[in-house]
C-alpha cells in the first residue's frame, strides 16, 4: 500500500512572533487509525536564494556573520518572499538590493521544505546565469557583509573546507551544480 497522508484532528499555535516566526503542536492521526498528540510545527517565512553567475564562470557571494550559526561564512544573496510575491520576483530583488547584480538567464531549481517532518520554512532556490553589476550596495540592512565574486572552482574548495555553514546556501549550491552539469 503506497504511503497515506496524516489526518490534522486539531492545531494550536504555542508561540506566535509574526511575521517570522510561528510554533505550535497538533493532534494528527495516522493512516493506521493512531492518534498522536502533541506532535509540533514550526512556520518561518519562505525565503529565495540565487547562486549567480558571471560570464567568466565566478559566483556572486556573500561572507558575513550569521548568528544562527555563529560565524563569519560564505553564502548567497537571499531573502524573505514578501506576502503574496512570486519567488522568481523576489529571488531577483534580493540579487540586485543585496548584490548590486541583476542576471540574463534565471532557471528555478525547485522548491525545498527546509524540515520535512515539522515544516520550517521553504527554500526556492534559483541559478541566474549571465550575472552582471548593476548598483551600488546599500548599506542598511542589520547584516553586515562583502560581495565579491569567486570562480566556480574556488568557491567548491571553499565549501569542502566548510566555509559555507548554512544548509540553504549549501543545498542551491549543490542544485545549481547539477543544473549547470546537466
Amino acid at each position: 500500500m503506497p504511503p497515506r497522508p496524516w489526518k490534522t484532528l486539531a492545531r494550536r499555535t504555542l508561540l506566535s512572533r509574526l511575521p517570522w516566526l510561528e510554533v505550535g503542536d497538533e493532534t494528527v492521526e495516522l493512516p493506521d487509525g493512531r492518534v498522536i498528540e502533541d506532535f509540533p510545527w514550526i512556520r518561518v517565512r519562505e525565503f529565495a536564494i540565487v547562486v549567480a553567475l558571471t560570464d567568466a564562470n565566478e559566483v556572486v557571494v556573500e561572507r558575513g556573520y550569521k548568528h544562527g550559526p555563529r560565524v563569519v561564512a560564505l553564502s548567497f544573496p537571499a531573502g524573505y518572499l514578501e506576502p503574496g510575491e512570486d519567488p522568481l520576483a523576489a529571488a531577483k530583488r534580493e540579487l540586485r538590493e543585496e548584490a548590486g547584480y541583476e542576471a540574463r538567464d534565471w532557471t528555478a531549481l525547485g522548491r525545498y521544505v527546509v524540515d520535512g517532518n515539522y515544516g520550517c520554512g521553504a527554500e526556492h532556490a534559483f541559478l541566474a546565469r549571465g550575472a552582471h553589476r548593476t548598483t551600488a550596495l546599500p548599506s542598511d540592512d542589520l547584516e553586515e557583509f562583502e560581495v565579491s565574486l569567486l570562480p566556480l572552482p574556488d568557491l567548491i574548495t571553499a565549501w569542502r573546507r566548510g566555509e559555507i555553514a548554512q544548509l540553504s546556501s549549501a543545498a542551491a549550491l549543490g542544485l545549481a551544480l547539477l543544473s549547470i552539469r546537466a
